[in-house]
């Protein structure tokens, strides 16, 4: 699948970004009454998608069982402003013997031996896994134009 690519930066600068962030991703999905949803995941990003760990009893779940179709943007909340948002389809599985568990923890708690990194792990026989697979990728740089901001 070809992902529609538009913006400031390049197919290598948006993943060269989301590879080096450690922001959640916001995701929003669409819920059965209509309204949209948006829910703040770890992420990882390999290959063209982005991996999140969520627990099968979340709400989540359900939403994106009703409707797959997802947006999602990954940004800061300080200047100077840059990021990457996009829309996506999402599926899940079990999370099984896939790292991504231990890989969102080292990334983002930085070890597996905190009592909150033991915690998730001990629930991992209960985790799913959802893959996004971008359709399309904005990104976005304001660093030069606001460089006395900062």
């Amino acid at each position: 699948m070809t992902i529609e690519i538009a913006g400031s930066w390049k197919k290598a600068q948006i993943d060269s970004y989301l590879g080096s962030i450690t922001l959640p991703i916001r995701l929003s999905c669409v819920a059965p009454d209509g309204f949209p949803r948006v829910v703040s995941l770890w992420f990882l990003y390999r290959e063209d998608k982005f991996y999140c760990v969520t627990h099968q009893s979340a709400k989540l779940v359900n939403l994106l069982k009703h409707d797959n179709r997802v947006g999602f943007e990954l940004a800061s909340d300080n200047p100077p402003y840059r990021g990457v948002r996009g829309q996506g389809i999402a599926t899940m599985s079990a999370l099984g013997e896939d790292p991504a568990l231990q890989q969102l923890l080292q990334r983002y708690v930085g070890d597996l031996d905190s009592d909150f990194s033991r915690w998730l792990l001990s629930r991992s026989e209960d985790e799913l896994i959802i893959s996004i697979a971008p359709h399309r990728l904005f990104s976005w740089d304001y660093r030069q134009r606001m460089a006395d901001v900062v």
